[in-house]
C-alpha cells in the first residue's frame, strides 16, 4: 500500500467520501441529517441561562417524541436494541446545541442506559418506557464533590436496614455531595445513585440505586436538599445541579442488583466474589457514556472545521507582488498548516471512533441482547480503548476548535459565527466521563499488564502491593486490523532510506515509539522497585510522565491503524487515492511533531529529519484543493451550522464572480486580441 501522489488533483465526490466515513450505521446518519431541523435544537446566541434551560427541556421533549433517542433501549419498550446506533445519534445530535447532546446523554445514555443494563426486569417494567419518553427526567448522581475520577472511594452510604427492608441513603459530610449533576438543578424527578453498600456491618464497595429525588409537583423528596450550580463557561442550557442526601430511605428493590443482591434479611450475594472486579464490571458496562463523549467531540471539531476551511476560502489578505487581487488565506503555507493536519487527524479519529462503535456494539450486544457471558478480556480492551480514544478525541476538540477560532480572526470571536460556543460548551469534554489524565493512566494501566502478561518483565514487583494494583486489571489487545498492519511492516525492512510515504514505514515508526516508551517505562518502574527506602507511591509518581507518555504513543499507533484498515477497505479509486494522502499527512505530523524523540532515539537522522519537513509541505501542496471537498464530505446540513459567516458565503462568492467579470470585460476592451491576461481565470478564481 505504497502511497503514490499525482501531481495534478484529480476531482473527487465529497458524497463517495461521505458513504466510507458513514460506515455501519449510514441509514442512522441519514436519518438524522434528514429530519433533525428543529430551530430548538440549535443555540440561540445571547440567551440568559434561564432561556437556554426552557429551551433545551423543550428540545428534549421534541427529541423524545422524533424516536431519535430509543436506538439502545429493548425493543420489548419501543427501542432498537442497537447500542451502536445509541451512540451514533448522540454524535449526530452533537452538531446541533451541545447543551442538548449532554442532556439526551444524561437521560437517555447515563440515566435511562444504566437502569437498562444494571437494573432488573421489574425495574424496567415499571420506569424505562417513561425514561425514554422523558416522562420521567433523570440524573446520574455519581460525581462527589470530593471525588470524581476515583469513583472507588466514593463516600455517600447506602446501609441496608432488615427492618424496615429500606436503605439508608446518606451524605456523610460536604465532600460528599453529589455535584455537577446533570437535569438535577431543574427536571429530574429521579436519580441513579452511586453509594457504598453497606449490609450486616459489611462495605461491598460501589453499587447504584434508583432514587427519587422530585415528587410529581417538583418538590423536593424528603431528606433531599437540590442545589443549582448556577453559570458555567458552556453548556448552559444543562441544569447541573448538587444532591444530598440526609438518611433517605431507599427501598430494597430500588437497588440495581445485576451484579450484586441484597435479600430482605441483608445476606449480600454477588456472581462476582472480588470486589474490585465487581466494581470494575459494573462501570464496564457505562462504557457507552465515554464513548459518546469522544464522538461528540469529534463532531464539534468537525463543524469547526468546516467553518474555519470555508471561511478561508473567502477571506483575503494581502496582495502578491504585482497582482490587484489579495490571496486567499488558504493559499498561505502558514494556513495550511494549522488547518490541514487537523484535518487529518480528525479524518484519523473518525475511523478510530467508528471501529469502537462496533467493538462497543458487539460486545455489549452479546451480554444484553444475545445473553451471553460477558468476555471479560474484550470488555476490559474496550474500556481502554474507549479511555485513550476519549482522550484523544477531547484534547483535539479542544485544540482544534482555538485553533479554528484564530483562523477566523474577529469574525471568530462574534457568537453569531458558532465557534465561541463550540469552544465554550467543548472545554468540559476534558474532564467529565473521566478526566484525561487519569484516563490515560487507564490505558497506560492495560499496557503495563500486558507486558508483564507477554513478557514476564514484571518480575520483583508482586511484594509491592500499589504497583501491583495499578497494574492488575487491565489487559489491551493488537486491534482487528492487525492482519494488515503486520503485512506492511514486514514489508518494510528498516527505518534508514526508506520513503516516507510507504505506508509500512510509518506504521514502523509508530510501533517503535510505543514499544521503546514501554520497555522504558517497565525499566524506570522495575529499578524503582528495587530501591531501599523508596514508597510505593513514590515508585510510580517519579515515573508518571514516561507513563502517561507511553499511553499517548499506544493511542497514536491504534489511531492510524483504523485509518489505514479504512483506506484498505475503501473500493471507489479517486476516493482511496485521497484518503490514502490525508492517511499520509496524519501519520507523518504526528512523527514530525515528535521529531526530537524520533532523533534522540536514532530513528531520524538530522537529513531525514529536514526530509521528513519537506514531506510534509509537499502533502499540504498536494491536498490544498481537496480543503473543500474534505469538510463537504463531513455531510453537515447548511442548517445546522448557525454561523453567520458561512450564511454570507453564497453572496461573497458571487460578489467576487461579478468582479471578476466586470474586470475580465475591461480588460478585453483594452487588450489586442489574442493576448492573454493575468484576469483571463474562472471566476471567483
Amino acid at each position: 500500500m505504497t502511497s503514490t501522489h499525482p501531481s495534478t488533483a484529480a476531482a473527487v465526490d465529497p458524497a463517495r467520501i461521505t458513504e466510507v466515513m458513514d460506515g455501519r450505521w449510514a441509514h442512522i446518519r441519514r436519518d438524522a441529517r434528514e429530519n433533525l431541523h428543529d430551530p430548538d435544537f440549535l443555540p440561540v446566541y445571547g440567551e440568559s441561562m434561564a432561556e437556554a434551560r426552557a429551551r433545551v427541556t423543550r428540545a428534549a421533549k421534541k427529541l423524545a417524541a422524533s424516536g431519535q433517542v430509543g436506538y439502545g433501549f429493548p425493543k420489548q419498550y419501543g427501542g432498537e436494541d442497537d447500542m451502536g446506533g445509541s451512540v451514533t445519534s448522540i454524535e449526530m445530535l452533537a452538531f446541533g446545541d451541545l447543551s442538548l447532546m449532554v442532556k439526551a446523554g444524561v437521560q437517555w445514555g447515563l440515566f435511562g442506559g444504566a437502569m437498562q443494563l444494571l437494573g432488573t426486569q421489574e425495574q424496567h417494567d415499571r420506569y424505562l418506557a417513561d425514561a425514554m419518553s422523558f416522562d420521567l427526567p433523570g440524573c446520574f448522581a455519581m460525581t462527589e464533590t470530593g471525588h470524581g475520577s476515583d469513583v472507588q472511594q466514593l463516600r455517600t452510604t447506602c446501609t441496608y436496614d432488615p427492618a424496615t427492608q429500606c436503605f439508608d441513603l446518606h451524605t456523610p459530610h460536604e465532600a460528599a455531595r453529589k455535584d455537577y449533576i446533570g437535569n438535577a438543578a431543574q427536571d429530574g424527578r429521579m436519580a441513579v445513585v452511586f453509594a457504598q453498600l453497606i449490609t450486616q456491618g459489611k462495605n461491598h464497595g460501589v453499587h447504584a440505586w434508583l432514587v427519587p429525588i422530585r415528587d410529581a409537583d417538583g418538590n423536593p423528596m424528603p431528606g433531599v436538599t437540590i442545589g443549582d450550580d448556577g453559570p458555567k463557561a458552556g453548556l448552559s442550557g444543562v441544569d447541573n445541579g448538587r444532591l444530598t442526601f440526609d438518611h433517605v430511605q431507599v427501598p430494597r428493590d430500588m437497588l440495581l442488583d445485576r451484579y450484586g443482591q441484597v435479600a430482605e434479611d441483608g445476606t449480600y450475594t454477588s456472581s462476582i466474589e472480588n470486589e474490585t472486579r465487581r466494581f470494575f464490571t459494573t462501570l464496564g458496562t457505562l462504557v457507552r457514556g465515554r464513548v459518546s463523549v469522544g464522538g461528540s467531540a469529534a463532531s464539534a471539531t468537525k463543524l469547526a472545521l468546516d467553518i474555519a476551511v470555508r471561511y478561508g476560502e473567502v477571506r483575503r489578505q494581502f496582495a502578491a507582488p504585482g497582482e490587484d487581487r489579495e490571496i486567499r488565506i488558504n493559499d498561505y503555507l502558514v494556513h495550511q498548516r494549522k488547518l490541514l493536519p487537523a484535518l487529518a487527524t480528525t479524518y484519523a479519529l473518525h475511523f478510530a471512533q467508528g471501529a469502537l462503535v462496533e467493538a462497543m456494539h458487539d460486545i455489549q450486544s452479546a451480554v444484553h441482547v444475545e445473553g451471553k457471558e460477558v468476555d471479560e478480556q474484550a470488555q476490559r480492551e474496550l474500556e481502554s480503548r474507549a479511555a485513550g480514544l476519549k482522550v484523544a478525541q477531547t484534547a483535539h476538540a479542544t485544540k482544534t476548535i482555538q485553533m479554528c477560532r484564530e483562523a477566523c480572526g474577529g469574525a471568530g470571536y462574534l457568537q453569531e459565527n458558532r465557534l465561541p460556543h463550540l469552544k465554550a460548551d467543548t472545554d468540559v469534554f476534558t474532564t467529565f466521563e473521566g478526566d484525561n489524565t487519569v484516563l490515560l493512566q487507564l490505558v497506560a494501566k492495560g499496557l503495563l499488564t500486558g507486558y508483564r502478561d507477554a513478557f514476564g518483565s514484571l518480575e520483583g514487583w508482586g511484594k509491592v502491593g500499589f504497583v501491583a494494583d495499578l497494574v492488575r486489571e487491565t489487559v489491551l489487545e493488537r486491534t482487528a486490523a492487525r492482519a494488515l498492519i503486520a503485512r506492511l511492516v514486514d514489508a518494510v525492512p528498516g527505518v534508514d532510506d526508506v520513503p516516507m510515504l510507504e505506508r509500512g514505514w510509518q506504521l514502523k515508526m509508530f510501533e517503535f515509539r510505543e514499544k521503546h516508551s514501554l520497555e522504558g517505562a517497565i525499566r524506570r518502574l522495575r529499578k524503582n522497585s528495587t530501591t531501599d527506602g523508596m514508597e510505593p507511591f513514590d515508585m510510580f509518581n517519579d515515573v508518571q510522565d514516561h507513563v502517561l507518555k507511553t499511553a499517548q504513543t499506544h493511542i497514536d499507533r491504534i489511531v492510524l491503524e483504523a485509518f489505514v484498515d479504512a483506506v484498505d477497505r475503501t473500493t471507489d479509486p479517486a476516493t482511496r487515492e485521497l484518503l490514502d494522502k490525508v492517511c499520509d499527512l496524519y501519520a507523518l505530523s504526528v512523527i514530525e511533531a515528535d521529531k526530537a524523540w524520533f532523533l534522540e532515539h536514532g530513528q531520524l537522522t538530522p537529513a531525514r529529519g529536514k526530509l521528513l519537513t519537506a514531506n510534509v509541505n509537499q502533502l499540504l501542496k498536494e491536498l490544498r484543493p481537496h480543503m473543500i471537498t474534505l469538510v463537504d464530505a463531513f455531510a453537515i446540513p447548511e442548517g445546522w451550522k448557525a454561523a453567520k459567516i458561512l450564511e454570507e458565503e453564497a453572496d461573497r462568492q458571487e460578489a467576487m464572480a461579478a468582479r471578476d467579470a466586470e474586470l475580465r470585460a475591461q480588460n478585453a476592451e483594452n487588450t489586442p486580441e489574442g493576448t492573454a491576461t493575468d484576469l483571463d481565470v474562472p471566476p471567483g478564481q
